[in-house]
């Protein structure tokens, strides 16, 4: 029986390139079909949920969100919710510095702008609680359509080093956000890219950004996010999407443009899925920026797709080793394995 015909445990909050932990978890529906086998959907929103998330700096000097002390990553973790979730996020700054915790997409009061203006962040060893609120798409009093909260987000400090966070930005204080609609396809892997100044993704230096693994026929799902001075094609070799909120065409006359490449400039991000070498096959598939200087530059890296018997054709963990690429490291190669347990919700106060 086909994996994705299971009724499966959605992750709320999933791995990112450096593990973590899980932030919480959801079910998913099932979409049945007689021709095709069903797929795992999100559930309606409304769910009140609870995260602990902690700020830190790290050993090499770079800073980062965790859920756990001592377990902070950049990218930090992924964070998804439903459309009409509302997130308490009680965040406690363990670093030697102020710092915040801002969002995009969603909603907030003030007091969860994230902003020194407001007095909204959070002193050297304090705790404070934001809370996120999402929405459905629906209509105004005055007859016009309200969009709704449903997209690829993300989160980042904005107070380290000025008050717009640059410094911390640029120190890895920042993590992916998805709010999924009801009904949206849930994906049996999802990976974040952050194109971060001129030649960093994930706040890895030219030549070392990292790999990411998936299988043939997994349903991969790429947040891709932008921050710094520049701006960048994101371009992924063999694979394309469509340029819509989810990535997917919703049937055949669904005008949107099936692409590649999309450009992105500073505090982007967008997301979509794919079914890993679909029509292309296992292999050493590269992903990059397609201006060609930050290429050149080290802006590059792999998604690793194998075959069902785990092997990557022609793929050689050495094969970029002339410019110093190192090979990929399981656990930092994407969401948690699909066949890793999962947690009760009530771990994590959801």
């Amino acid at each position: 029986m086909d994996r994705r015909s299971f009724n499966r445990r959605m992750l709320v909050g999933g791995g990112v390139a450096a593990a973590t932990g899980l932030t919480s978890l959801s079910l998913g529906s099932i979409e049945a079909s007689s021709a095709e086998p069903a797929l795992a959907t999100a559930p309606a929103g409304g769910a009140v949920r609870h995260l602990k998330l902690y700020a830190e700096k790290l050993a090499d000097g770079q800073m980062g969100y965790g859920l756990e002390k001592g377990k902070a990553s950049v990218p930090g973790p992924l964070i998804a919710i439903n459309e009409g979730d509302t997130l308490h996020i009680e965040f406690e700054n363990t670093a030697d510095v102020p710092v915040s915790l801002h969002a995009h997409g969603v909603d907030y009061d003030i007091a969860s702008d994230g902003t020194r203006m407001n007095k909204s962040i959070v002193e050297p060893g304090g705790t404070r609680t934001y809370t996120w609120r999402t929405h459905a798409p629906g209509r105004r009093k005055d007859g016009t359509w309200q969009p709704g909260s449903a997209g690829y987000w993300h989160y980042h400090d904005h107070v380290v080093g000025t008050d717009h966070g640059t410094g911390g930005i640029r120190k890895g204080l920042y993590g992916p956000l998805i709010v999924r609609r009801k009904g949206d396809i849930l994906p049996d892997k999802t990976i974040t890219i952050v194109f971060n100044d001129m030649m960093t993704i994930n706040n890895k230096p030219a030549h070392e950004s990292p790999n990411f693994e998936a299988t043939v026929g997994d349903r991969l799902e790429v947040v891709m996010i932008t921050h710094g001075e520049y701006y960048h094609t994101f371009h992924i070799h063999g694979h394309r999407w469509a340029d819509n909120r989810t990535g997917l065409l919703t049937g055949p006359d669904d005008p949107s443009r099936v692409v590649d490449t999309k450009i992105v400039g500073p505090a982007d991000s967008f997301g979509f899925q794919v079914i890993a070498g679909e029509h292309v096959g296992a292999g050493a598939w590269m992903y990059h920026c397609h201006v060609q200087s930050h290429s050149d530059m080290g802006m590059a890296g792999l998604l690793l797709v194998a075959k069902p018997d785990g092997t990557v054709p022609g793929y050689e963990p050495h094969d970029m080793t002339a410019h110093g690429k190192a090979a990929p490291d399981k656990a930092a190669s994407g969401s948690a394995p699909k066949d890793t347990a999962a947690h009760d919700p009530a771990a994590h106060g959801s």
